[in-house]
């Protein structure tokens, strides 16, 4: 495991809580591109620039890709069972966290019907974890974010998680892969990162630690100090 600009240390606190990000960050790619692939085609990924260049929200991205998934849950569900790979040692990451008395909690852009399969399928329970919710239909799914109030956001949906861990007094610790992972990330006291939001991270010039597996995730989280994080 590497680590950039190392001087940054984990500050003491009463309560810590774990953020994490879930496609790509606890899985080996991403679940819902794999979903948009085999059910529309690959009509999405001129939408997917358009999110990469800022023009429109990763929600509003979502929202329109996700419209041309006409399949029915029963389907979604046998294609995530059989496609999904979880990425080593979040068994092990859930357990140092547990450990540590820190509560960890999955934010994801991705959708909360798959989340609960791929927790069930690594066998862990009562992880908490919010996510986009849907409706299934012919018609094509409709999506939405909550937001901690309960209502619908239309962009922020990371951050806004962020915030509300923030005022409830946690410090937060941040896993993720991506570029929506930035914004919530930076606001954090440590940020653990891989792929995109590394390099976010390397072109602001923000402290992170870098990791290949969950597992050195988990050690790093076991070996923090009562006067660190």
């Amino acid at each position: 495991m590497n680590q950039h600009r190392s001087e940054k240390q984990l500050m003491p606190a009463e309560r810590v809580m774990v953020q994490s990000d879930f496609d790509g960050t606890l899985t080996v790619g991403d679940i819902s591109f794999d979903i948009l692939d085999e059910f529309t085609g690959r009509v999405w990924h001129k939408e997917f620039d358009d999110y990469m260049q800022g023009n429109i929200t990763v929600n509003r991205f979502n929202t329109r890709a996700f419209s041309r998934v006409k399949a029915s849950r029963a389907e979604l569900e046998l294609f995530v069972r059989k496609n999904t790979v979880i990425r080593p040692g979040l068994d092990e990451l859930i357990s140092a966290c547990k450990n540590k008395d820190y509560r960890f909690f999955i934010v994801s852009n991705g959708m909360a019907f798959y989340i609960e399969i791929v927790l069930e399928l690594a066998g862990l329970k009562n992880v908490e974890f919010v996510a986009g919710l849907a409706e299934f239909s012919n018609r094509g799914m409709k999506t939405w974010y909550p937001g901690p109030d309960g209502r619908a956001m239309e962009d922020g949906f990371k951050e806004a998680w962020t915030e509300h861990f923030l005022s409830q007094g946690y410090r937060v610790i941040y896993i993720g892969n991506g570029t929506s992972d930035f914004a919530p990330a930076r606001r954090c006291s440590h940020i653990f990162a891989i792929d995109n939001l590394r390099s976010e991270c390397q072109k602001a010039g923000i402290n992170y630690t870098s990791f290949n597996d969950l597992g050195d995730v988990a050690n790093a989280i076991a070996a923090i100090k009562e006067n660190q994080v």
